[in-house]
């Protein structure tokens, strides 16, 4: 992998751990009560799936280096949201798997769509 690539694929494996870590962590800590529960259901109804496609087609552009990103990103989540929410609770094992499926999807879309055009 030449440097650009490996930076690539690092600024975003960061930014999936910020998003899909930090962010759910931010919330339980700073945000209390009903708004706080706006935040969550903004988090997990919108910029996680948001960010799980765009990571999909943006590891389409090269599948053999960068397919572990969508896999990655499920991780994260999972590990934040057992970490600062409820360890072990089955319904963020759903929403991984959601999330999982969306970047996989989208990842296979765009790699397509990228040979068929070449």
């Amino acid at each position: 992998m030449t440097a650009a690539k490996s930076s690539k694929y690092l600024h975003r494996l960061v930014l999936s751990a910020f998003i899909m870590t930090v962010l759910p962590w931010l919330t339980v800590t700073f945000i209390r009560s009903d708004a706080g529960m706006a935040v969550c259901f903004l988090l997990f109804f919108a910029v996680n799936p948001a960010w799980s496609i765009i990571l999909g087609v943006l590891a389409g552009e090269n599948l053999q280096k960068q397919w572990s990103l969508p896999v990655l990103s499920a991780a994260f989540f999972l590990a934040g949201t057992w970490l600062f929410f409820d360890m072990g609770e089955t319904a963020f094992l759903l929403y991984a798997g959601i999330y999982l499926v969306l970047g996989a999807g989208c990842m296979l879309i765009s790699s397509a769509v990228r040979k068929k055009d070449r």
